[in-house]
This record gives structure tokens, C-alpha cells and sequence, in this order.
């Protein structure tokens, strides 16, 4: 102990920490600490193989380090230690802090030593009735025992409380960035350990058939502990290194390592790795290390040929594994989490209830296990964010349906990772090693690999690998009468009455107490801006008394009353220049509230009393300097707003996970593919590779143009084949967006062109002999069979996408192309095709992708007699999100897309005139509440049933007819956005009569002649006449 170095800073504020939380505790009522007045943290002495609880955790928490054979006592006021002379002098280091410590020393005079205790123990009655103590304590030694002795003899009348539970709650569960950051190293070691190393040698061992015992493997893997040349070049699977500064000499085991095979499995881990040889079956490793003084362990479960039923109740394992780190968050109950995990057994396979653990882990740190921290079906503890956790999902001793010998008739399943509690998921601090099936499944057996996939079951057709549920046989427009069937239509109609008393009825519920102001839209609040802390932090500049620009803290520095004063750019609306004679002036103008030159420059009322400049302006004889300053404002003023649009646009950009690599084995590829949005530089085909988390498509051009997609972050996932395209497609519509370079897109498509360009069918040897159409029909043959292949491809492997990502709910869909209609989403006409779940447009880019459960409502506009085209506007759930509109739909598709939104559930209403969607979403997200108390979209409703029975009306009593001509040329005008006001005044509703009949061209010509003959003109003058015009 000669070089013992004691941080006093970090001591006294854990010290100061750990009071804090007592003094707070007893003026709440004594919940936790139980009403102690003070506490005795005993030590004896120390065993060879030490176990580590809560009374050393306190020593290496204070002090950094284990003080054997010491006593603490801590008051509210004061920390007294009794400990050897020599222990002594290190415990100096900590004296003179804010928190007081006294030192008292021990000697060889036992006379002197027992008035130390008797001391100890008359300042533990003065303090109160009540003394903490760890009744758990299994300290020994001389030094124990003639403690207890005294404090039998002076203490009779003080009880003594059990404070594991405010040790764990008040010092060691909440842990620091220090203690954070060894725990990450020391799980970072534990991970190195499992894979690569030891899954590297059990799978040697197993595939050159080698017969090794569970010990001497475990022995191989416990001497790597002592091996600096492997720390140092050992790589982690993700690719990634141990820190810089890691210290192998700061490690140690507090876990085996421990490996179980051939039928016999401890999840307790209470017994060390037996000397039974490795069995091929499942292979369970588990291994904890100690960093630093700071715990982590990690058990993952390898299956060599494992057959269906392991396979399946693994899936149920990280079904639950994963349920549990989801769940686990700041302000959960801990019996919460199990009572989940529990439940979601009992649905996806109840005979494995009883072989369920009865905990999924502990509290893990200084302790390997806190006892007080127990994941458990009865622990009503709160989880905080810093706490660390050991999570361990397992079944036991599960009965083998098909056992392959005798020592296979039972197996166990775990997974034991090391995470940290935050305000949302869990941080995995193990999370690098794989625990996936792929990763943890080995398979040596040649019937096993020689097995075809199994085939699924076979779907409809038309849709491919996506459910039925929406479509029926009556849905295609081939099988359907060309009028609309009015049993359809009433049927139609009662059910979309039905869809929007709903929709109001959830409104109401959803909006009840909200009011004006809120509803999850931001409130305009008035933004303050600093550009400079101190005063010396001024240019030098100000001293000249100029104006100066700062353009490193974007500020503009102004001479005001002999005193320079900072506006920041984003205070400062323009800047202008003017002259005047041989005067030049420099307006300067601010943003201020009730300018009203636009919602973009509106500022709230902070203070409505407050008073604000508006504008400064100064003068000089030097015109140049003024116009120089007044662009230079204008530069800075543009690349702060373009600054900030940046900013904003990249709000929603989430920064995904490390993508986990698959090692063990090739991962799945699709070769020679391109990738929209196009990646910069040159347009060469890459390839996209199927990992453990996610998928990568990686560019030849350079191992760093590469683009990483989670599965955790895919919403859907489609395939659209090239029939009637140009292009074969998988596409991915995420959750939230990613960047691609320096933009950001929630869509990420990968393709191939179906019709090779370069293909040269005019070379053929065979053509010379053949006449006739027979080489182009073979080229049309073989054009349908690679077609055809490109198709089986690209199906197969986002089949093989969504099977890799099951965990996440990722299923293929597929567009239905009898059910496709045309419309301008953006600028170009397009086919627009639903699926089982959405609405896409996947073929050019800008893509359309709607989510059919992310709709609130659908509104049809222009739909009205005589025009060929209507819109369709989607309005989403989420009111700040802006209205889809799809344009120019032709008019036959309508009864279509009713048919296919009232299937969908999707409530609709159809209008004749464009609506200022802006201005509606504006006055629904100012107060949703009143707008459903209002109505909500009945307002939608009530114009389409206005304009229905009026066409009702008109139908009965009037009689008007229109020739086909004039209605060419009603909706040709219509086309050209002509106006039908006057048309619509000059309508009559009484009948027409034969009377009002326009005349006919002969008529005319006659009408024309007489008129020309009265005027003494015939035909020859007239034609002469114009002639000589």
C-alpha cells in the first residue's frame, strides 16, 4: 500500500452526496433509511478469495480502495474512522474537507483500543436510539468480535436497522461518468473474451471434433486474463478497440469463466465448470470481470445443429430479452418488467412459464449482485437513470422432444447482458457480442445443411409475400359494372357515417383536456441570444468607436452614446445603405414583436410594457465603408438563417446504433445494385450485405461510401417487381430519417435495371440463318426469362431481409397493381399503387409513401360534373405534419379510390372546389379541442352532402339537357381553370322551348345574303372589295 493515492475532491462530494441524500430522506419521513441516527460500516479481515458486499463497496466508493480491519461511523455531521496506525497516515489525505473526518488510531494497548470503542459506542447513543448497520455483514476477526462485545455492553438500549437498502439507493445504484466509464471498459473486456476468443476456440474444437472438458476450456479462456499481447491487438466484433488507456493489470474475475453442456446447466452460476467433456448440443458460457473495482458479466447460448424446437423457444427467449431492455427506463417499477416479460410468455408459449428464472437480474457496480436490486415479480424499487443492471432472461432445464442421445434430453437458454437505465432504451454495454440466431447457431451436420428452406405458404397471387386481409374479389375495376352500383354507393355511405362518428368520438377523447396554445405545438417564445460572456471578450476593434463585425460570434458591435454595444445576428432584421448629398446613412433594423411583416419575423410579447428599437441609423462621409458593412450584414444575416434551416431540418435526424456485423459466417448479399438517394461521385453498382442488425450497402468505390440501416429503424418494406417497369426494386421507408451526406431521407431503394441497355442481340452468329421475326421473338423470350430472374432475386432476398429482422416486425410488401391509379404526388404524372398497408409511388424519385393507420382523414376536391381530373388530400393524425395532396387523378379512377379508402377504413369526404389547407391545419392546431367540439371534419361532410342533394334536386326538377359538343367544350374550358360564375347566372330552371333554339348555319348565310343585297352588294363587289383590301 506504499503508493496509496486517495482522491479527496471525488470523496468529499460522495461523501457530501451520500448526507445530502440521509438529511433528505429523514425530513421525507424516513422511508429509507429507516429513522437512523448513525451508521457503523465494519471491516475485518480480508480472505484470500474476498467476497465483495456492501461494506467494502462503501470503502473503494469513498476512498477507491479496501481499508481491512477498520470501523466507520458516520454521523450527520461528522465521519469517524477507527484503523491501524499505519492505515492512518493514507486517511490524511481526506482530512480538512468540507465534511469533517476524524481518525482514530488503534495500537497494541488494549486498554487504549477498548476506550476508542467505548468512545465509538457512547457517540452512537448520543446520536439517537437508532444505528444502521448490514445485519447481511459477514465480517470476522479479533477486531469484529471485540467490537460487538463493546457494543453489546454500552449500546443496550439502540436497535439496529438494516440500511443495505439506503447504501444501494443513496450511493452505489446511481452511478457517475467515472463509474460509468469503467464499467463500459470492464464490459468492453468481457466481450473481447466471449467473441472473439472463446467462440473462436469452441468452434475449432467443434469442427475438428476435438475432446476437451468444460474446465480446461474455461482454463483457456481465465489465462487469457494474463495475456497483455492480446489486449493489445484483440479486436471487438463490431470492428472496434478497447480504450486507449486500458489497464489490463485492473482486471479481474468475479464470474467463472463458466461453460455448460451435455444436459447439465447451473443459471445460478454457483457451481465452477466441471470436468466433463464439451458436448455438441447447447454450450452455455458465461464470465464476469471486475475493472477498476466496477463489475459487468455477460452469458450468451450457443446451439450446435439445434433442432426446431430449441430454435423456437430461443426466439421466445429474445423475444423476452428484448422486451426486458425495452421496458426498462427511468421511473419503472422494477415487478413492472418482470410481470411483462412474465406475460409475454404466458401468450407466445406457456408451457415454458415454469422454466421461466424467477428473476431477470440485479443491480450490478461495486457489488457483482445487489441484493436490495433484484429484478423480481415482488421488488417495488423505482429504477433512476445512471442505475446499472445485469439482465439475465433464461429457461431451465427445458425437456427436449427430439434428443439426439442422453445427454440431451433437458437444455437450458440464457442471455445476461450488462446495460445502463436511461430516460429511454437502455444503453447495452455488451451489446457488441451478437446474440441473434444466426450468430449463436452453428451447424456441422451435412443433412442439416443439404435441407431446403421450408416453403411458406402460398399467397394470393397478385400480392405476393403481403396478407390478403384488404382485398376482396369484387376490388378490381375488371369485374365491376362500369355505373356505380347504388347498393354499393348506400352501403358505402352509411359506413363512412359510421368511420366519422368514430373519428369525432376519438377526437373528443384524445383532445379533452387540451387547450388553446398547446396540443403538442410549439409556443412561440421570445428568443434570447448571448455573444459575449465577459467584457473582455470584445474585439479589440471597439475601441475606435466603429462599427464592427464580429464574424466569429456572429455579432455586430455598434457605437451607441460612447459606448460599444454587441447585437447578435439573429436580432438584426436587414441592414441598408442610402445616400443623401455627400452624406451617407446606415439604417440597421431589429426584429421586434408587432412588426407584422410575416409569421417567419413574428416575435411574441414577453412583456407588453416592454419597449423595443426598431432601428438605428448612422451617418459618415465614407459611402464605401457603409456599403462594405451593409453587405457584410447581409452575408452574415444569410448564413445564420441558412445555418439555422439546417439545424431544423436535421431535428428529426436520429443517430442510429452501430450496425453489428455477422463473423461467423458469410452474410447474405445482392450483388450489382445502385442505391437512390444516389451516394456522391461517380454512378457504379454496390452491394447490399444482410448483418445481425441491420443491412449495409457498400460502394466499390470506397469502404467509407457506405450506408448502415437498422432494423429497428424499418417502418416497411417493399418489393415491386419489373412488370410494365423499367426497374426491379427493394425499397425501405424508415422510421426516422438518416442523413445521406448532408441531406436527410426517410426513404432508402435498392434496384436494377431490368432492360440491360448494353445488351447487343446483332452480333449472333445464328442471325445470318435465320428470316423472319424468330431472333426478335427469341430476344423477347429472353428479355421475360431475365425479367422473370431479377424478380426471384430481389424477392428472395427482402424475404430474407424481413426474416432477419422478424424481431423488429419487418414483413415484405408488395404493391397491388390492379388497384394502381394515376396522379401528380409531385410534379410528374405517375401510377400510384396501394399495398396492405400504404399507399406508394416507388418508381421516381421524390417517393410517395403514406401509411393508411397514419391517416386522419381523406378529402376529395374538384370532383364535380364535367371535369376529367379530381385531387385527393390526405390529412395525418399528427396535425403539425403537413397535407399530402395528390393532383390530377383522371375521373374514372374515383369510384376506385372511394372503394379502396372506405376498405380501409379511412374516412373521406368529397368537395368541388380546391381548400387552403395552410390556413384549416392552422386553426386545427391552434386548439384541437374546440375544433371537435366544433365539428371536427363534419364541416368536410356537410359540403359534399350539401352539393349531393342539390344535384339530387336538380336532377328531379329540371329538364336541361346538354349536346355532347357542349360538354367537349365545358370540360376543355373547365381544363383551363375558366370560370363558371357567369354560366352558372345565366342558367334558367324553367325549360327551354324549341323558340330559344340557336339558328343553323344556313339560316345564317341566307340572313347574311339579304342584308348584303339590300345594301346594294352582291357577291362578286364583296369578294372585289376585300381584294383590294
Amino acid at each position: 500500500m506504499a503508493d496509496i493515492k486517495i482522491d479527496s475532491k471525488l470523496f468529499q462530494e460522495r461523501i457530501s452526496h451520500f448526507i445530502s441524500a440521509w438529511k433528505a430522506d429523514k425530513r421525507s419521513g424516513d422511508a429509507l433509511f429507516g429513522g437512523v441516527s448513525s451508521i457503523v460500516i465494519l471491516m475485518g479481515k480480508v480472505d484470500e478469495e474476498p467476497e465483495f458486499y456492501k461494506n467494502n463497496a462503501m470503502h473503494f466508493w469513498l476512498l477507491g480502495y479496501e481499508f481491512p480491519t477498520t470501523l466507520m461511523l458516520f454521523t450527520l455531521d461528522t465521519l469517524y474512522i477507527i484503523t491501524t496506525q499505519k492505515k492512518a497516515k493514507y486517511l490524511d489525505q481526506i482530512k480538512g474537507g468540507r465534511f469533517p473526518v476524524e481518525v482514530l488510531v488503534r495500537g497494541k494497548d488494549n486498554a487504549e483500543n477498548e476506550k476508542t470503542f467505548i468512545k465509538i459506542a457512547d457517540m452512537i447513543k448520543a446520536a439517537g436510539n437508532k444505528v444502521g448497520v448490514l445485519t447481511k455483514d459477514t465480517s470476522k476477526g479479533p477486531f469484529i468480535d471485540e467490537w460487538k462485545k463493546i457494543f453489546a455492553e454500552r449500546c443496550k438500549g439502540v436497535e439496529e436497522v438494516d440500511i443495505a437498502l439506503a447504501l444501494s439507493a443513496g450511493a452505489f445504484s446511481i452511478k457517475d461518468e467515472t463509474e460509468l466509464r469503467a464499467m463500459r471498459t470492464s464490459s468492453k473486456a468481457c466481450v473481447a473474451l466471449l467473441t472473439p476468443y472463446f467462440l473462436d476456440e469452441m468452434s475449432s474444437i467443434l469442427d475438428q471434433d476435438k475432446k476437451i472438458s468444460h474446465a480446461s476450456l474455461a482454463d483457456k479462456v481465465m489465462n487469457k486474463l494474463e495475456d497483455e499481447k492480446f489486449w493489445k491487438t484483440v479486436e471487438l466484433p463490431n470492428r472496434g478497440k478497447l480504450p486507449s488507456d486500458f489497464d489490463p493489470e485492473q482486471l479481474d474475475w468475479i464470474l467463472g469463466p463458466i461453460v455448460q453442456s451435455g444436459g447439465k446447466f447451473d443459471l445460478k452460476w454457483q457451481t465452477d465448470s466441471d470436468d466433463e467433456p464439451l458436448h455438441p448440443g447447447i454450450i452455455i458460457a458465461a464470465m464476469g470481470l471486475r475493472y477498476k473495482s466496477y463489475c459487468s458479466q455477460i452469458a450468451r447460448t450457443f446451439m450446435v445443429d439445434p433442432n426446431k424446437s430449441q430454435e423456437s423457444n430461443y426466439r421466445v427467449l429474445l423475444a423476452v430479452h428484448n422486451l426486458i431492455l425495452k421496458e426498462i427506463r427511468d421511473g419503472v417499477v422494477v415487478k413492472d418488467v418482470y410481470n411483462k416479460a412474465y406475460n409475454l410468455i404466458k401468450t407466445k408459449k406457456p408451457e415454458l412459464e415454469k422454466h421461466f428464472l424467477k428473476n431477470v437480474g440485479y443491480g450490478i457496480g461495486l457489488e457483482s449482485k445487489d441484493s436490495t436490486l433484484i429484478l423480481s415479480a415482488k421488488n417495488t424499487r423505482t429504477l433512476k437513470d445512471g442505475m446499472t443492471l445485469c439482465i439475465v432472461t433464461g429457461f431451465s432445464d427445458i425437456p427436449n422432444p427430439d434428443p439426439q442421445g442422453k445427454k440431451d434430453k433437458v437444455y437450458s437458454l440464457v442471455l445476461t447482458d450488462t446495460i445502463r437505465v436511461t430516460t429511454g432504451e437502455p444503453v447495452v454495454f455488451t451489446g457488441e457480442a451478437p446474440s441473434d440466431m444466426d450468430a449463436t447457431s452453428f451447424f456441422f451436420k451435412d443433412e442439416e445443411e443439404a435441407q431446403p428452406t421450408p416453403k411458406k405458404e402460398k399467397k394470393d397471387p397478385r400480392v405476393g409475400a403481403v396478407a390478403t386481409r384488404n382485398i376482396t374479389s369484387t376490388r378490381l375495376r375488371s369485374e365491376r359494372n362500369t355505373a356505380p352500383d347504388e347498393d354499393a354507393e348506400k352501403r358505402r355511405r352509411e359506413h363512412q357515417k359510421e368511420l366519422a362518428a368514430k373519428k369525432q368520438k376519438e377526437g373528443l377523447l384524445k383532445y379533452a383536456d387540451a387547450t388553446a396554445g398547446q396540443n403538442g405545438v410549439e409556443v412561440k417564445k421570445f428568443k434570447r441570444f448571448e455573444s459575449y460572456k465577459r467584457d473582455n471578450q470584445l474585439p479589440p476593434k471597439v475601441r475606435d468607436m466603429g462599427i464592427v463585425i464580429d464574424q466569429k460570434n456572429n455579432t455586430i458591435v455598434l457605437p451607441i452614446m460612447g459606448r460599444p454595444v454587441p447585437f447578435h445576428i439573429n436580432t438584426i432584421k436587414n441592414a441598408s445603405k442610402s445616400d443623401e448629398g455627400e452624406w451617407s446613412f446606415l439604417r440597421i433594423n431589429f426584429l421586434s414583436p408587432g412588426q407584422g411583416v410575416g409569421r417567419k419575423d413574428d416575435q411574441p410579447f414577453e412583456d407588453a410594457s416592454a419597449h423595443f428599437v426598431r432601428s438605428l441609423t448612422f451617418r459618415s462621409t465614407d459611402g464605401d465603408r457603409y456599403a462594405e458593412i451593409a453587405n457584410q450584414i447581409s452575408n452574415l444575416k444569410r448564413e445564420a438563417v441558412k445555418r439555422e434551416q439546417e439545424k431544423k431540418d436535421l431535428e428529426d435526424v436520429v443517430e442510429q446504433d452501430k450496425l453489428i456485423e455477422i463473423r461467423n459466417r458469410r452474410p447474405a448479399v445482392l450483388d450489382n445494385v445502385y442505391i437512390r438517394p444516389a451516394l456522391e461521385g461517380k454512378r457504379v453498382p454496390g452491394k447490399v450485405e444482410i448483418h445481425q442488425n441491420g443491412i449495409r450497402y457498400q460502394s466499390p468505390l470506397s469502404t467509407t461510401q457506405r450506408v448502415d440501416v437498422l432494423f429497428s429503424n424499418i417502418r416497411h418494406l417493399f418489393f415491386q417487381p419489373c412488370q410494365n417497369e423499367m426497374i426491379v426494386i427493394i425499397h425501405l421507408h424508415l422510421k426516422d430519417p438518416i442523413l445521406f451526406g448532408k441531406k436527410k431521407t426517410k426513404d432508402v431503394q435498392f434496384y436494377r435495371e431490368a432492360i440491360d441497355i448494353q445488351f447487343d442481340e446483332t452480333g449472333n452468329r445464328k442471325r445470318k440463318y435465320r428470316y423472319g421475326d424468330e431472333d426478335e421473338f427469341e430476344a423477347e423470350q429472353e428479355e421475360r426469362r431475365r425479367k422473370a430472374e431479377l424478380d426471384r432475386l430481389f424477392k428472395s432476398f427482402a424475404e430474407k431481409i424481413a426474416e432477419a429482422g422478424r424481431n423488429e416486425g419487418i414483413e415484405v410488401d408488395m404493391p397491388i397493381r390492379d388497384l394502381g391509379f394515376n396522379g401528380v404526388p409531385n410534379r410528374s404524372n405517375v401510377v400510384i399503387y396501394p399495398t396492405t398497408e400504404c399507399l406508394i409511388q416507388i418508381t421516381e424519385p421524390p417517393f410517395l409513401v403514406i401509411t393508411l393507420e397514419d391517416v386522419e382523414w381523406a378529402h376529395l376536391e374538384r370532383v364535380q360534373f364535367g371535369l376529367k381530373n379530381f385531387d385527393l388530400v390526405f390529412v395525418f393524425k399528427d396535425f403539425t405534419r403537413p397535407v399530402v395532396h395528390i393532383n390530377t387523378i383522371p375521373v374514372e379512377s374515383l369510384e376506385d379510390v372511394k372503394e379502396f379508402l372506405d376498405s380501409s377504413d379511412i374516412p373521406f369526404s368529397e368537395g368541388p372546389l380546391n381548400l387552403n389547407w395552410s390556413v384549416i391545419m392552422k386553426t386545427v392546431t391552434a386548439n384541437p379541442h374546440q375544433f371537435f367540439l366544433d365539428g371536427g371534419w363534419g364541416f368536410l361532410q356537410n359540403d359534399s352532402d350539401a352539393s349531393d342533394a342539390s344535384e339530387e334536386e336538380e336532377d328531379e326538377d329540371s329538364a336541361f339537357e346538354i349536346s355532347e359538343s357542349e360538354l367537349e367544350a365545358a370540360s376543355e374550358s373547365s381544363e383551363e381553370d375558366s370560370d363558371y360564375e357567369d354560366a352558372s347566372e345565366e342558367e334558367s330552371d324553367a325549360p327551354p322551348s324549341e323558340d330559344d333554339e340557336g339558328e343553323s348555319w344556313d339560316e345564317l348565310e341566307r340572313k347574311a345574303r339579304k342584308r348584303d343585297r339590300e345594301s346594294g352588294l352582291d357577291d362578286d363587289d364583296r369578294g372585289g372589295k376585300k381584294r383590294r383590301r
